[in-house]
């Protein structure tokens, strides 16, 4: 029996890899797809005969990183994998402060914006991760990736200034509303090109398990948003307002469950393709 030739084995290597970036892709849309209609749903729609608007972004982090967490140390332990961290702890909590971060402006930013406008700027990702690649990682980048980034990004703040005449926020305050809502999202935009880049930079610097490092990032997380809302004095308010609406309490659920599985995705494939293939609309 002939032994596959190089050219063979080459091109099995390619398919293969292209097979597993579309079933990346396409889980990680599905799964976001559903996420962002919940999230909008969640900020903008008023719950209740009273009409009664969600305002605890934090509280909605909170629920998502425990949920993920929780779910992590089941596969950790089910796999029989150790708990220990791989890494040193502060590195974990460097990921996770930016990732709250990331969040949470992207929670506030649908109080004045739509959710098709701001998953188109989501597109301009790329731009934080090449100047994040190049800082933290020192990757270089040709300049047919800096033009397509710029277009792309161009082509999201014309739909971002020019919003649709029928998009209202409950919030909506003219003009002001843009500025807060192009602020929060360029927040968001950097704080999640920093987060995939330093998630990179440890997953080549540590020969660390794809579950170790979502436990202790969401562990960390958790710790942080839930200190967050008692300084705040939202956390009471937050389960009042679930326990007056049960409607809310069944969203918020799903959206843990789906931003659960959204994470496993994104982390699952991320150490194969990079934070720049991500990135890209």
């Amino acid at each position: 029996m002939a032994e596959p030739q190089p050219s063979q084995l080459m091109q099995g290597m390619k398919e293969n890899k292209l097979f597993k970036m579309a079933f990346a892709v396409t889980g990680i849309m599905s799964t976001l797809l559903i996420y962002g209609v919940l999230q909008e749903k969640i900020m903008r729609v008023p719950y209740g005969p009273n009409k009664e608007y969600f305002k605890y972004s934090l509280f909605l982090v909170f629920c998502n990183r425990i949920t993920t967490s929780a779910v992590s140390a089941g596969v950790l332990l089910a796999s029989k994998k150790a708990l220990d961290p791989v890494a040193p702890i502060y590195k974990y909590c460097v990921v996770s402060v930016s990732n709250i971060l990331t969040t949470t402006c992207q929670y506030e930013a649908l109080k004045y914006v739509s959710f098709p406008v701001q998953t188109l700027a989501k597109c301009a990702k790329m731009i934080p991760v090449m100047i994040w690649g190049t800082l933290i990682m020192q990757k270089k980048y040709n300049g047919r990736d800096y033009l397509f980034a710029l277009i792309v990004t161009l082509g999201c703040s014309i739909f971002i200034l020019f919003p649709a005449a029928g998009d209202i926020s409950p919030y909506s305050r003219g003009s002001e509303s843009t500025v807060w809502g192009v602020s929060l999202m360029i927040g968001y935009l950097g704080f999640d090109g920093f987060t995939s880049t330093f998630q990179d930079k440890l997953f080549k610097g540590y020969d660390m398990e794809i579950h170790n490092q979502i436990f202790y990032t969401t562990m960390c997380s958790c710790m942080i948003s839930f200190t967050g809302l008692i300084l705040q004095g939202n956390l009471l308010m937050a389960i009042d307002f679930v326990s007056r609406h049960n409607d809310c309490f069944i969203d918020i659920a799903i959206l843990s469950t789906v931003a659960t599985i959204s994470q496993s995705f994104i982390s699952y494939h991320h150490p194969q393709f990079g934070a720049l293939a991500f990135a890209h609309p």
